[in-house]
């Protein structure tokens, strides 16, 4: 049971894809969201209440930049979705364990984006986790990565980031590192290295980052 975290344009989804091709099941939290956000859904409805139509786009859809825009720039807001948005996550993210596990896979990976800011909280590690995987690269990097994904400037990428616990206090938590400010050759020998460590892991007490 393996907890994968990262931060904004850290390559989190890039690993996690990789893990999945060495054959983990992958339970992935965003994507859970996605589903559970789609048009029609009580929990879109829920969201317009308490954010209002802006949020919409002109065929029912979430408009996820217009979210993101009032999320990012205001913590209760962050705090309000959260409130509606992480009980159904974590539900769902529980079914899909229990199917992870049944499924005979070497490794359950949890591909969760708040991972640590749970943890740096006291808060128990969700789901059963034993060990955490943080997807690094240096802030420099997070910020150039964010402006050329979602085509905007510096200062809306630092706004982004900083509303995340910042990437460096992660990786002081996490028990595994995969460094992806490489090329992606580099970040798919990492993460093997990683995925045959964790399906025969070394003895107790030593923390590894992969090379």
């Amino acid at each position: 049971m393996i907890g994968l975290s990262g931060g904004i344009a850290s390559g989190k989804s890039t690993v996690s894809r990789l893990l999945a091709d060495f054959g983990a099941a992958v339970v992935d939290a965003d994507a859970i969201v996605h589903e559970l956000q789609a048009p029609g859904s009580a929990l879109l409805a829920e969201m317009v209440d308490a954010f209002g139509p802006g949020i919409l786009r002109a065929d029912g859809a979430l408009d996820r930049a217009a979210m993101g825009a009032i999320a990012f720039r205001d913590a209760d807001a962050r705090a309000r979705l959260g409130r509606l948005v992480h009980p159904r996550v974590a539900a769902e993210m529980h079914r899909r364990t229990l199917a992870g596990q049944a499924s005979g896979a070497p490794l359950v990976v949890l591909d969760i984006p708040l991972l640590f800011e749970g943890r740096r909280a006291g808060s128990a590690s969700p789901l059963g986790i034993e060990t955490t995987v943080l997807v690094w690269v240096p802030v420099e990097v997070q910020i150039e990565r964010c402006m050329a994904r979602d085509a905007c400037s510096r200062e809306e990428a630092r706004r982004r980031i900083d509303a995340q616990m910042p990437i460096d206090e992660k990786r002081a938590l996490a028990d595994h590192i995969i460094d992806n400010s490489g090329n992606p050759a580099e970040t798919r020998q990492q993460t093997r290295r990683l995925f045959e460590r964790l399906v025969s892991p070394p003895p107790a007490g030593l923390r590894e980052e992969a090379p």
